[in-house]
C-alpha cells in the first residue's frame, strides 16, 4: 500500500490548494455523506436476510416497495461496496459480513453450475432464472465484486474463484481477433447474436464503451488482487481500447456503441456524448495505469481533451454539476443530472487537479460537491435521489436493479483518499 502512495505522489504534480480551502473539512464533508447517508441505508435496509443477497427496491422516500428481482449488476455492486467500505476501513466486520452475504448469493443463486457464469436476473428468492442469458457488463461487475472480496477478506478460496472466473472469461469471451471482449452469449456460452436484442442497449453482435469501461475496473481490481501475468495483459487491451478505439479524435470525446471489430456507430442517436462516461474514463484509466505499473503521463493529453470538452458542452457553470449527455460539438440537449454522474465527476476532478496543479479542476469538484449536497443527498431518508430536473425537483426510486450504492459510495471514498493525498 506504501508503494503505490508513493507511486502516486511521485507521478502526480504537487497541486495548490485553493486559498481559503480548509481540507479536513472538505474529508469531514464526504465522511459524513458516507457515514452517515449512504452507509446505513444500504447497510441497515438491503440485506436480504429471508432469501439471501440483497433487497434493491426502495422508493423515492427510502420506502420498501417489495422484494423486487436480483440482477447481477446491483447485486454484484453491493458486494463490491461492501468489500471496499471493509477495506478502507469504515465498518470492518459488519461490511465484511454484509459483502460475504451477497458472494454467498452471487455463489449459490446467480452462478451458473452447469456452463459457468452468472445469470443476468433472478427472482428475489433466486431460483427462478428470470433472464438467463449472459451479458459481459454484468460479467464485469460480478469479477469487480469477487476481486475486491478476495482484497478485502484476504481469503484464498475467493481469490481462487475469481481466477477460475477470469479464465472462464477468457476462453469463452475475449475475442482475440478483434480485441476486447464479445458481449452477449446464451446460457451455454453460445453466440447472442440471434436475439432481438441483448440486455443492454447495443446490437446483440456489437461491443460498447460502457461494457469495456466497466471490464476496465474489473481487470484493474483483479490484478490487484492476484497478480496474474494474463490478467496484466488483458489489462493492457483495455487501458488502450480505453484511451484510444473509443475515443472520436476529431471531437475529442468517446461513443459508446460499435460494431464487433470496433467500427463507431455514429447514426442517429449514437453521435451523441455522455459527459458521465468520460469523466468516469478518465479516473479509471489513470487507476489501471497505476495498477498495471505504466506512466499514466503519455495519457494527459487524452485527461485534459475528455474533461475540458465535458466542461465545455456539458457543465453548469451557475449551478455545478453536469447534465446528462449532448450532441457531437453542441451545448447538453439532455439536461437532466444524474446521480452517477455528478459522483463521477467528482472523482475525475479531484485526479486532473492532482495531474495538473490546475484551479479549473478543483473548483469543478467544490461546485459538483455542492450541487449534490444541496439537491441529491437525501439526509432525512438516506442516500441520494436518482435524478435532477432543470427544475429543480427531484425524482426517482432510491434502489432499483440500475441504482445501488456503487458509483456515489465509491465516489466518497476516493475522494476522501485523493483529499489525504493532498494534505500529504
Amino acid at each position: 500500500m506504501l508503494t503505490s502512495i508513493l507511486t502516486i505522489l511521485f507521478l502526480f504534480q504537487a497541486p495548490t490548494v485553493p486559498a481559503g480551502v480548509d481540507l479536513p473539512s472538505e474529508i469531514g464533508r464526504l465522511e459524513r455523506n458516507l457515514q452517515k447517508n449512504i452507509l446505513p441505508f444500504w447497510l441497515g435496509k438491503s440485506i436480504d436476510k429471508v432469501n439471501g443477497g440483497y433487497t434493491i427496491n426502495f422508493g423515492p422516500q427510502g420506502e420498501a416497495k417489495g422484494p423486487g428481482v436480483k440482477m447481477i449488476v446491483t447485486q454484484a455492486r453491493q458486494v463490491w461496496l461492501f468489500a471496499r467500505l471493509a477495506r478502507a476501513g469504515y465498518c470492518g466486520k459488519d461490511c465484511l459480513e454484509a459483502a460475504e452475504h451477497g458472494y454467498r448469493f452471487l455463489r449459490t443463486k446467480m452462478w451458473d453450475e452447469q456452463h459457468g457464469g452468472f445469470y443476468w436476473q433472478v427472482d428475489a428468492t433466486g431460483n427462478e432464472k428470470q433472464r438467463p442469458n449472459k451479458h459481459l457488463y454484468g460479467q464485469s461487475f460480478a469479477l469487480y465484486a469477487i476481486s475486491e472480496y478476495a482484497l478485502a477478506s484476504g481469503r484464498r478460496d475467493v481469490r481462487d474463484f475469481a481466477i477460475q472466473f477470469f479464465n472462464l472469461l477468457e476462453a469463452k469471451a475475449h475475442d482475440p481477433h478483434y480485441g476486447g471482449y464479445r458481449e452477449f452469449f446464451k446460457p451455454d456460452w453460445t453466440s447472442g447474436e440471434g436475439e432481438a436484442a441483448s440486455y443492454m442497449s447495443g446490437d446483440p453482435g456489437g461491443k460498447l464503451m460502457n461494457t469495456h469501461l466497466h471490464l476496465l475496473e474489473a481487470l484493474t481490481t483483479f490484478y490487484r488482487a492476484t497478480t496474474l501475468p494474463r490478467g496484466r495483459e488483458r489489462l493492457l487491451e483495455l487501458i488502450n481500447i480505453q484511451s484510444n478505439t473509443v475515443v472520436r479524435k476529431s471531437i475529442g470525446a468517446c461513443t459508446d456503441k460499435y460494431e464487433r471489430d470496433w467500427t463507431p456507430r455514429l447514426d442517429g442517436e449514437n453521435a451523441r456524448v455522455s459527459y458521465g462516461h468520460d469523466l468516469e474514463n478518465i479516473w479509471l484509466l489513470i487507476d489501471a495505469c497505476e495498477a498495471a505499473g505504466i506512466s499514466y503521463r503519455p495519457f494527459l493529453d487524452l485527461f485534459r481533451t475528455l474533461f475540458d470538452y465535458s466542461m465545455k458542452y456539458g457543465y453548469d457553470e451557475k449551478n455545478g454539476g453536469f447534465y446528462d449527455s449532448g450532441r457531437f460539438n453542441q451545448p447538453a440537449d439532455r439536461l437532466v443530472k444524474v446521480w452517477w454522474t455528478e459522483a463521477e465527476a467528482i472523482v475525475s476532478a479531484l485526479y486532473m487537479h492532482r495531474m495538473t496543479g490546475e484551479q479549473k479542476y478543483f473548483s469543478v469538484y467544490q461546485k459538483t460537491l455542492d450541487l449534490i449536497e444541496r439537491h441529491f443527498v437525501d439526509w432525512e431518508n438516506g442516500e441520494w435521489h436518482a435524478t435532477l430536473q432543470p427544475d429543480g425537483s427531484v425524482s426517482g426510486d432510491k434502489a432499483q436493479p440500475w441504482k445501488a450504492g456503487y458509483h456515489n459510495g465509491r465516489a466518497m471514498i476516493e475522494s476522501i483518499q485523493l483529499l489525504k493525498l493532498l494534505i500529504k
